[in-house]
């Protein structure tokens, strides 16, 4: 399977402290595949924290690859970011590095939205779907916030369909954040969420996190966009949620 396109911000933020190294809006890979886009729709999946640039590709391709056998036959376009930040992967720096995951997270949402207003000045007609794994579902957040804030966005996202997402479990209040989702979203958001999940666990035990929405569901009151499945992945890995996925959009 060839390699899925992308837009990137690698390279854009420091993976030890998450300070901006370049203001740059995004660059995409390859270009010329962008400059020809004319589609009904696409899909963006955005990968989870402990990603290298090699790592959120297979992600993406995993993603393709299920969405096919799905028989979604729409292109697939994956967001990289500097998720693959210092320390994840050793327990003692592992906190400080997952915070620093959430900075650029949060941060990359103005990057995405960006470039899903400069899409659709070009593709009016064409419908974005997002999806968004782990921490991946905070940069959605961050970019429905922004798209939010500025004019012309209503409905500008048609589907949001989130997978063990470590964003709170209240997130989608119509108080919080879920007017913006309102908003922004035509049809639907989903939430996979799964009450074993071994990571949301250990984050939620371990204070990094509140109580994200990838792992009980939603808390209190939500948006009449938004629906939730209970799902029993193998783990916390994408390649696992994405087998639960029985239908898209």
């Amino acid at each position: 399977m060839k390699q899925v396109p992308r837009v990137s911000t690698r390279g854009y933020y420091d993976l030890l402290t998450g300070k901006k190294l370049k203001n740059l809006s995004y660059y995409l890979y390859p270009v010329k595949y962008f400059a020809n886009l004319s589609v009904p729709e696409v899909v963006i999946m955005v990968h989870g924290l402990r990603n290298n640039k090699q790592d959120a590709i297979a992600k993406f391709i995993i993603a393709k690859k299920q969405l096919r056998q799905l028989h979604y036959g729409y292109p697939i376009i994956g967001y990289s970011y500097d998720s693959n930040t210092k320390g994840a992967h050793v327990k003692k720096t592992a906190l400080r590095a997952l915070l620093v995951g959430q900075k650029i997270a949060e941060q990359n949402g103005k990057h995405l939205s960006q470039f899903i207003l400069d899409f659709k000045k070009k593709n009016l007609k064409t419908k974005i779907r997002l999806i968004g794994h782990s921490l991946g579902s905070q940069v959605i957040s961050s970019t429905i916030r922004k798209l939010a804030s500025k004019k012309n966005t209503k409905n500008i996202i048609a589907s949001v369909h989130l997978f063990g997402a470590s964003i709170a479990d209240d997130s989608i209040h119509p108080k919080n954040d879920g007017k913006h989702v309102q908003k922004v979203v035509h049809k639907k958001i989903k939430n996979y969420y799964c009450p074993t999940d071994e990571v949301l666990k250990e984050a939620v035990n371990e204070r990094s996190v509140k109580l994200p929405i990838g792992l009980y569901g939603a808390k209190g009151k939500t948006i009449s966009k938004y629906s939730q499945t209970k799902v029993f992945p193998k783990n916390h890995r994408f390649v696992s949620y994405a087998a639960t996925l029985k239908s898209f959009p």
